[in-house]
């Protein structure tokens, strides 16, 4: 029987990315469309009870909602779930969205940086530490990555361990020592073409920090990221 994962999902109900981030995750997972129970932030989190009924909790993106203007719908609640999540070591796997929420809840912070605006795909490298984990250790030292985010950690939370950076970002990855719990900057679950979709459905949020012809320029960064589509099965085989 496959592992039941419940997956938060920040999205409006119309946006045609909830069900294709779905189904992103379910692809990189390799596992059936129905082992992924989506859970809608915007009603505000699950309980503690409620997530005990799965095997793994993963986070995906957020459409339009921006961790330092904190205005998700019970931001503070999701934040505050999150903090239980961590206390109780329940196994998680975080991407984008997902991984700014865990750095503001957990202490550390998030920031708007357009200059700084990382949305195509990248190249990322695994720290010391990151080669050393028991999870990022399955990457090569450097790897191609798909992003799509202006905001990015100032810094991280205290006792969480960095395990990933790219020339425009210093937190592309991290861990919570001695429990079953990263999360990603960069999004593991999509393939070159869902990022590329999802930056043409979504170009409008990045007409306000990127001009026409940078537009144009971030349409030809997308590359493929096949190491990346390891992390998600092998968090799982970890479990």
């Amino acid at each position: 029987m496959p592992p039941r994962i419940l997956l938060l999902q920040a999205r409006h109900p119309d946006d045609p990315a909830k069900a294709e981030e779905r189904a992103s995750f379910a692809a990189r997972a390799q596992l059936p469309l129905d082992a992924f129970i989506s859970h809608d932030l915007l009603l505000g989190p699950p309980t503690l009870a409620e997530l005990r009924g799965y095997d793994a909790l993963m986070i995906g993106g957020a459409g339009e909602f921006d961790v330092s203007k904190r205005n998700l719908p019970h931001f503070q609640e999701t934040l505050d779930f999150l903090v239980a999540v961590v206390d109780e070591g329940f196994p998680t796997f975080a991407s984008c969205f997902g991984f700014q929420l865990m750095v503001e809840a957990l202490g550390g912070k998030i920031i708007p940086d357009p200059e700084h605006t990382e949305v195509g795909t990248f190249e990322i490298t695994l720290t010391d530490a990151g080669r050393k984990d028991e999870l990022f250790s399955c990457l090569p030292s450097t790897f191609e990555a798909q992003l799509g985010h202006k905001e990015r950690a100032a810094y991280l939370p205290k006792g969480a361990v960095n395990l990933a950076y790219s020339e425009l970002c210093p937190y592309q990855a991290l861990r919570i020592p001695g429990k079953p719990i990263w999360a990603t900057q960069f999004h593991p679950e999509l393939s070159l073409e869902d990022n590329r979709g999802r930056f043409l459905r979504y170009m409008r949020v990045y007409a306000g920090v990127l001009s026409d012809e940078e537009l144009q320029a971030t349409l030809r960064r997308f590359r493929p990221s096949p190491h990346t589509h390891q992390l998600i099965p092998r968090f799982l085989e970890l479990l």
